[in-house]
Formats: structure tokens, sequence, C-alpha cells
């Protein structure tokens, strides 16, 4: 077989970066007033970096782009001033106080916001689906920290099971 030489060689492609994969989120039907949340969104992991651009596009689909985010700094194992996400970048404010510790605050360029229950990443399914779909219920005027809350009162002894 022939050694592979520049006039012999297959071509090469660029290679495309992968579409991020879609976000587990649930939203308040937008028919309704936000509540204290205004739906819920399911990461695969603790690493913001690798989450925010698969939230950012669904949500922007949905609702918005999304160009700031607040969220408290201890539930994200980095905290980047800024974010890539598909097309743009996403300025990021890290707080330890004021700020619901499983949510994230997500900002439009309309200088709308919205506050989304975090569910924990390692969270079973079943679990995730209830949290789901309370926080995006028009009926629930409970925080993201009364919705966890009220879960794990449910399921004494897991914190996320």
């Amino acid at each position: 077989m022939d050694a592979p030489t520049a006039r012999n060689r297959p071509p090469t492609h660029p290679r495309i970066p992968a579409p991020p994969p879609p976000a587990r989120l649930a939203l308040r039907p937008p028919s309704f007033p936000p509540g204290p949340v205004c739906g819920a969104w399911w990461p695969r992991s603790d690493d913001l970096e690798a989450e925010l651009p698969g939230l950012a596009e669904a949500f922007a689909d949905q609702k918005s782009r999304v160009t700031r985010i607040a969220s408290h700094r201890e539930t994200w194992s980095t905290a980047p001033r800024t974010l890539r996400v598909p097309g743009h970048t996403v300025q990021a404010a890290w707080l330890v106080s004021g700020c619901d510790p499983h949510s994230i605050r997500l900002f439009s360029r309309n200088l709308r916001r919205w506050d989304l229950l975090v569910i924990p990443p390692d969270t079973v399914d079943t679990t995730a689906a209830r949290l789901m779909t309370a926080a995006a219920d028009p009926t629930n005027h409970l925080t993201a920290s009364a919705l966890m809350a009220a879960e794990r009162r449910r399921l004494p002894g897991n914190d996320t099971q």
C-alpha cells in the first residue's frame, strides 16, 4: 500500500464543534405571570461553561437571547466572568448572598429576567421530573430553595434522590 502523500491523502475537513446537548428545561407557560421561579433547568454537570450553551440555545428558542446571568458562587465548579455560547458571550455575576443557591437568573437584552430552579446534576430522573413539573407549574409560589426543601421532605434521607 502506498504511503499517504499530499496527492493521495484524503481531504481533511475543518473540525466543526459538536452542538451542545439539548438542555433539560421546563418553563412556565408564557401567559402566566412569573412566580419566584419561571421554570427549572437540570444540567448534566456542575461545569457551567459546558452547560450554559445548551441552556442559552433552548432559552433563546422559547423566550429570549440570554445576555447575562447571575448565580450563587457555590452552585458551580468555576466562576468565569464571561461564558461563550453559540453566537455571543454571556456576562456572569457570582453572588454569595442575596441569590438563592438553587437558582440561576437569566437576563435578556430587553432587560427581562427569569429565575430558574437549578436541579443538581446527580438527581435521579423521577425526582428531577417532579421538580421540573413543580417549578414550571403556573400555580407555584415557592422559591427554588423551598422547592428543593419540599422534595427533601418528601424523600427523607435523600438530598437529591
